[in-house]
Order: C-alpha cells, then sequence, then structure tokens
C-alpha cells in the first residue's frame, strides 16, 4: 500500500501554480504566465512518449560489411571506400562500414557470397562489378543467384566504356579500324576488354584482335604505354579519368568510339556505337549488352532483408549521394557521379530478362563465348 501511495505521488502531476496576488501589477502577471507555461510545456514533454526507432536501435553499436567485387586500389574498390567513408553517417544508427574485398570469379564470388551464405539482416551489403547481375541471364555457369531477388540499394556510376588507341597509332576512326588488323589488349574473356572488342567485331565489322591475360589494372595500361598493343577497347571513361588523368590532359588516346546507351557529353564528337549499328535486330542485342554498363557500379543487400531496413539503406544512399563532403572527395579524385536508385536499377533488371529469347542467345554469345544457351 505504502509502494502504491508514494507511486501515486510521484505520478500526480503538479498542483497549478497560484495567480498573483491582487496589487501585485502587470509584470507580476506576466511573470506567472510565463511559468505556468513553461511548467505546462515541461508536463507536456515528460508525458510524451519517446517513439522508439527499431532501425537505428538495430543498427546502433554494429557494423555494416561492404563486400567489394574487385581487388584492392582499382576503380570499383576506389568508388565503394569512397562512399563507405561517408554513408554511416547517413544510415539510422550510425553502424560503423567496415569494407572487405572479395575480387575472384571476376564478381561473380562475391554475388554468390552475398546471395546464398551472407546473412539476411542487413548487416551485409556489397558493391558489385557492372555485369555480374546479367550473368545468370547470358548463360555463365558460375552465376549461382537470382539477380531478380536481390535488394538493389542504389548505383554510384554509370559504366561508359571507350575504344581508344595509343596517341601514336594511325588508327584514329572506327572505319580504320576496319581497314585493317588492330591489336587490342584485354583481361580475362568474359572482361569488358574483351567483350566489346568483340561486340564491335561482330556488329560493325572491325578487325580488332583481342590479346587477353594481361593484369586487369596497371597490366592493360602498360601494354598500351609500352607498344606492346595498338589500342584497349572497354577501358572505363571515369576509371580512365582517375587512373590516368595525364593520358586525358596530354591527349595521348585518339578516342574512336563510346559504348553507352547515351552519349558522354565530354565525348560529344565521338561516335557512339549505338548510332552506328543500322540494323534494328543487331541494335537490340547491343542494347541489351549495354544495359550491364547502366548499373555500372551498383550496391546490393541479400535478397529477404527486413523491408524498413532496405528503405533506411536505400534512403541513406541517396543522402549521400547528395553529401557535400561525399562530392568533395569524389571532385577530388575524378570520380564520376551519376546515380541510380534501386528501383531503377531493378526496372532495367526486369527489361532485360523479359528480352526474346534469340535477342538473348545473341547477346549471350559475345558476353560468355562457349556458356550461351
Amino acid at each position: 500500500m505504502d509502494e502504491e501511495l508514494h507511486h501515486m505521488r510521484a505520478t500526480r502531476p503538479p498542483p497549478p501554480l497560484s495567480p498573483p496576488h491582487k496589487g501585485e501589477g502587470n509584470a507580476g502577471a506576466d511573470a506567472f504566465r510565463i511559468v505556468a507555461a513553461c511548467v505546462f510545456a515541461l508536463t507536456s514533454l515528460l508525458a510524451t512518449p519517446v517513439r522508439a526507432d527499431p532501425v537505428a536501435d538495430f543498427y546502433r553499436g554494429r557494423d555494416i560489411t561492404l563486400i567489394i567485387a574487385s581487388g584492392v586500389a582499382g576503380g570499383y574498390d576506389t568508388y565503394a571506400r569512397v562512399f563507405a567513408r561517408h554513408l554511416a553517417a547517413h544510415v539510422p544508427g550510425r553502424p560503423g562500414i567496415i569494407p572487405k574485398n572479395i575480387p575472384a570469379g571476376g564478381g561473380l564470388t562475391a554475388a554468390n557470397t552475398l546471395y546464398s551464405v551472407s546473412a539476411r539482416d542487413g548487416l551485409t551489403i556489397a558493391a558489385l562489378t557492372n555485369g555480374v547481375a546479367m550473368d545468370p541471364l547470358f548463360g555463365n555457369p558460375g552465376a549461382r543467384f537470382d539477380a531478380q531477388k536481390f535488394a538493389w540499394i542504389g548505383s554510384i556510376g554509370k559504366l561508359q566504356n571507350v575504344c581508344a588507341t595509343w596517341h601514336e597509332s594511325p588508327i584514329r576512326t572506327v572505319a580504320a579500324a576496319r581497314e585493317r588488323e588492330v591489336v587490342v589488349a584485354a583481361a580475362g574473356a568474359t572482361s569488358n576488354t574483351a567483350i566489346v572488342p568483340r561486340v564491335l567485331n561482330t556488329l560493325l565489322g572491325t578487325r580488332f584482335k583481342i590479346v587477353a591475360g594481361y593484369d586487369p589494372g596497371a597490366g592493360l595500361n602498360l601494354a598500351l604505354e609500352s607498344r606492346e598493343v595498338e589500342g584497349i577497347c572497354g577501358l572505363s571513361w571515369s576509371t580512365l579519368k582517375a587512373s590516368r588523368p595525364d593520358w586525358i590532359r596530354d591527349h595521348k588516346l585518339n578516342v574512336i568510339l563510346q559504348m553507352a546507351l547515351d552519349k558522354l557529353p565530354e565525348l560529344a564528337d565521338v561516335p557512339s556505337a549505338r548510332d552506328l549499328v543500322a540494323d534494328p535486330a543487331d541494335r537490340k542485342v547491343l542494347e541489351l549488352i549495354l544495359i550491364r554498363q547502366e548499373m555500372g557500379r551498383p550496391l546490393v543487400a541479400p535478397p529477404g532483408i527486413p523491408v524498413e531496413r532496405l528503405a533506411a539503406l536505400r534512403e541513406a544512399f541517396a543522402a549521400t549521394m547528395k553529401d557535400a563532403g561525399f562530392l568533395a572527395e569524389a571532385g577530388r579524385l575524378q570520380l564520376e557521379i551519376d546515380p541510380l536508385d534501386g528501383e531503377a536499377i531493378a526496372k532495367l533488371l526486369a527489361g532485360a530478362y523479359a528480352a526474346p529469347r534469340d535477342v538473348v542467345a545473341r547477346a549471350a554469345a559475345l558476353v560468355e563465348p562457349g556458356t550461351h544457351r
């Protein structure tokens, strides 16, 4: 009984303040009203329940692992780590962000790990390579996931590729590349530097001779600088500007073609492969392949994470893309920021996976030679 009485006294609202006595004047009345208002505001505040934020409560004091599907110091790694340094400030609860590189399989190992191994709680996300979401469509046997079931967060930028020769080469146009064989360096058989010249040979009649096996970073660049090869087709323009700004500044490249759904404004005088392909059926094949580049630097969570956490991650991504600190750091590193939200990525993939089977088969033969259906 005493405890109950004590509780009632403790929770009982304070008695009303007595008005000032007659004769105290206007100053006393004003003081009374101010004090009464303050007391009312305080009691109202104390009586208002504090709303819990379950997303913030979940993330507070924890770390988000950011899987990076490439090696350290490459283009994908640079973009992902700059993003990671600014993301936490926009996630409720401000968790830590821990980058972890899983570069094997051209990005497939990271995608498979995220899909089948990572917990579906929102504590693991991944920065994938641009083409990995299309690998199941093109019949890559190493792709053990359903890309349309991933929880897409957004893409930091597109990945427009260019075809270029060294400045000393007489090959300065696509027409010239049709006249004689042009040796170009490539990484693996399914890398962009192999896919792009293969596509151009098939759809535009160029005569690029692909020499594969170079390291995808410094190896390709050194092969061009040392004149081992005459050109490279499939260079990311954004990565090129960040990693070899002197090549751009000193005009060391003949950029003869760009590979993108939309032309880059700064390369307005360079033709687009999409514009040069005359046959409508061929153009559909090319456009399906170019979708891979629209989602150039995608971020994704596993399927089935709680909807409120996915929404929070998408909102945090959007806020990071507008963050002044992030944009300033990206500017210093000459990173191209051209974001795409998660819903837009999902829509692109829905269109790609709904493409006619004959178009898919022709595109697959160029992207995944030897494995197409």
